[in-house]
């Protein structure tokens, strides 16, 4: 007879965090978290101390961040910049009102953000850009190196260079496309879709297309390994973990982390370990080592407290977790 054996407990490194409402986003800035809540307020926490602004004048539906600031959209239609100290700051609204629910910001200050049928880019300097698009823009993200912008959106995924006038390169799979993620190394553009599927694109001199299929929910929550090696995924009783070795996972089996009786909301690779935390709809969250599939408990399992953010700080010693009930907490790793 197998014996399950319990995961080894982090509880006691956990400082929890009373956040009030549903928490959307997670982002560590220098001086400390910013939590963005669903109600519009974004609550700045730094070691034990927390206060609460008001970004928006209604629902924060997505947040992004840089170290610096944390930028949000809500559906008041407006862009407003958050930092730690000081009140938010209108950054852009949209004349229709319409919401603004994907946003994103690279490491050296480009911004995007979409409402309605439009996408705007924002580059480093404060120059604009507008495209229209065929169907309501998704989920956003920037390549990893230069000002190019991936947009998901219904039969697939479109790559706008923001600061030319070259046509945007369509990348075409029939289906909704939700969320968009890019490797790394710049070589692979991975969607999630609306279908329970991922669907990846190989980009370069040899292009290819990757199906990844199976899964029981939507796969809303992507992560990649800090090496680029690896993608986790949810949608499933455990993490989903796609091999990027060579072209990609076309063929390769995935790996299967932290298998429980509950559904994987969200995952988030360590920024310098093999190392994935797990958050699941039952509010339990997982630390899983790649290597050997160990596990630590980081949080028992709450009755109606499903994880809905995490971030890592850029070390990778202090882990902030939210929860759509508005609990939240961030675990000090030991050592």
């Amino acid at each position: 007879m197998t014996t399950m054996t319990q995961p080894v407990s982090l509880r006691e490194h956990v400082t929890p965090i009373a956040a009030g409402t549903h928490v959307v986003a997670a982002r560590w800035l220098k001086q400390g978290l910013a939590l963005a809540l669903a109600d519009g307020r974004v609550l700045r926490w730094r070691d034990g101390a927390a206060d609460m602004v008001e970004a928006h004048a209604g629902g924060l539906l997505c947040a992004s961040g840089d170290g610096e600031r944390l930028i949000s959209g809500g559906d008041d239609g407006r862009v407003v910049v958050t930092r730690f100290e000081g009140a938010p700051e209108e950054l852009a609204k949209d004349g229709k009102r319409r919401w603004v629910d994907a946003i994103v910001l690279s490491a050296s200050g480009n911004l995007a953000w979409n409402s309605g049928k439009s996408v705007t880019a924002r580059d480093e300097k404060g120059r604009l850009r507008t495209l229209e698009v065929a169907s309501t823009p998704q989920g956003l993200v920037f390549a990893p190196k230069g000002y190019r912008l991936a947009i998901a959106q219904m039969s697939g995924v479109l790559l706008w260079y923001p600061n030319t006038e070259a046509k945007p390169e369509f990348l075409e799979w029939k289906g909704a496309h939700v969320d968009v993620t890019w490797s790394p190394d710049g070589r692979f553009v991975v969607s999630s879709m609306q279908e329970n599927a991922l669907h990846g694109w190989k980009l370069g001199d040899k292009p290819g297309h990757m199906r990844m299929t199976g899964y029981p929910a939507k796969p809303r929550s992507l992560s990649w390994s800090h090496d680029g090696l690896w993608l986790a995924s949810s949608g499933a009783d455990g993490a989903i973990v796609w091999p990027f070795q060579g072209d990609g996972p076309q063929g390769k089996a995935p790996r299967e982390c932290g298998v429980r009786r509950a559904r994987v909301t969200r995952v988030a690779f360590h920024p310098g370990a093999l190392v994935l935390a797990i958050g699941y709809d039952d509010g339990c969250v997982l630390l899983v080592r790649l290597t050997d599939g160990s596990e630590l408990l980081v949080r028992p399992a709450e009755r109606g407290s499903g994880i809905s953010a995490f971030a890592w700080d850029k070390a990778g010693k202090r882990l902030a977790f939210g929860a759509e009930d508005g609990a939240a907490g961030v675990l000090a790793l030991p050592g």
